[in-house]
């Protein structure tokens, strides 16, 4: 068994985080200040961080552009706006009509869902790009799902697996490559499933339920994971990706990345994963100064990993985030007219309690990771 490797230096998951949260806050607000400009919108204030402001300069179009001493999230302002949680100034209407039309409430329902969802857009934009990057400079690594070792006293074993089955559908989804199924099966510790592999001319169809095992990294970190008792052939292929495709195939590996986020969550809102597994700004700081010391590419992927579940997050229709927003906008097309203030004031109201609960809940588990409880 291998010696996990020696921590970072704390300056290095500090540095590490804050250019990560950084670089992710600034593409996220800037795809609302973009699609607000085009929109016709005037931005007020460009905030990365909260609290007391650092650094500021004010732009020839009147934009405040600050950086704020809590480097944990960011915002963009627009005219009209009496907070960063998007609170309607009842004073608008008091507004010459060519600065009223500046204002983002002045806008169409489609053109302020439009600024609204432009966040999390190009948070998705951005991994794309990065994913695409590695496909066209490293190509795309294939790994056929064909059995090489029945694992004794384990589920594949328990099944009927043997050497040399091609495992071809899990859970109903054709199967491909051998990395995107342990992906799908890692996600399943303790679950029951249902396999169809090729044996000769055969093709026959498994169920049976995951095992359970703890996966240690080389840090030491452990994670709970589903297993399936096999191990695969190591004939990989590294094929050459031509640039037009690696888009399409970042895209497939984003929509993925999206589709396990949202299964994951839905484990853990169903109790088959435990709350504590959440992690929060700690935990995202520990790993981010961890993939830092592990090199340029590590962390590059991470950055790209966290900008898409930065992106899946705020479109939960959750108060204050951008979700919150569209649920709001979505209840306004199918009503013809906005929700009244009061139901509005509760509806953040209930969203900021959600939120500092939750932030509270996923810093005490990081604490406890930590060992501090």
């Amino acid at each position: 068994m291998n010696m996990p490797l020696a921590a970072p230096h704390p300056i290095i998951y500090i540095i590490a985080f804050i250019i990560m949260i950084g670089i992710l806050v600034i593409i996220h607000e800037l795809g609302h200040y973009w699609v607000g400009r085009w929109c016709g919108v005037k931005a007020e204030r460009f905030s990365i961080g909260f609290g007391p402001q650092i650094y500021g300069r004010v732009d020839k179009r009147g934009t405040l552009w600050r950086v704020a001493a809590l480097p944990l999230g960011g915002y963009v302002q627009f005219k009209g706006d009496m907070s960063a949680a998007g609170g309607e100034d009842p004073e608008w209407m008091k507004l010459p009509e060519k600065e009223r039309n500046q204002t983002f409430q002045s806008k169409k329902l489609w053109q302020r869902a439009a600024i609204v969802f432009a966040g999390p857009a190009i948070n998705f934009l951005f991994a794309i790009l990065i994913i695409a990057g590695f496909y066209t400079f490293y190509g795309n690594l294939v790994q056929p799902a064909i059995v090489d070792k029945v694992l004794p006293s384990q589920t594949a074993q328990t099944m009927g697996m043997k050497q040399g089955d091609v495992i071809s559908r899990f859970n109903g989804d054709e199967v491909s490559d051998f990395r995107d199924l342990a992906r799908e099966i890692s996600l399943l510790p303790n679950e029951d499933i249902t396999l169809e592999v090729e044996r000769g001319d055969q093709t026959i169809s498994m169920s049976g339920r995951l095992g359970e095992r703890i996966f240690e990294d080389q840090y030491g970190n452990d994670s709970r994971l589903g297993s399936l008792g096999i191990e695969a052939k190591l004939d990989s292929t590294l094929t050459p990706v031509p640039i037009w495709k690696a888009p399409i195939l970042a895209t497939i590996e984003t929509g993925n990345i999206i589709r396990l986020t949202f299964k994951s969550l839905g484990q853990i809102i169903t109790g088959k994963r435990s709350v504590k597994e959440l992690g929060g700004p700690l935990k995202i700081a520990k790993i981010s100064g961890e993939q830092f010391a592990l090199g340029l590419l590590s962390y590059i992927s991470l950055i790209a990993f966290i900008s898409i579940n930065l992106g899946f997050i705020n479109l939960l229709p959750i108060p204050m985030l951008d979700g919150g927003h569209l649920l709001m906008y979505a209840i306004e097309g199918i009503r013809g007219k906005a929700v009244g203030p009061v139901f509005q004031e509760w509806f953040f109201k209930v969203g900021f309690i959600t939120v500092v609960g939750f932030m509270i809940m996923v810093t005490f588990n990081d604490l406890s990771s930590f060992g501090l409880f």
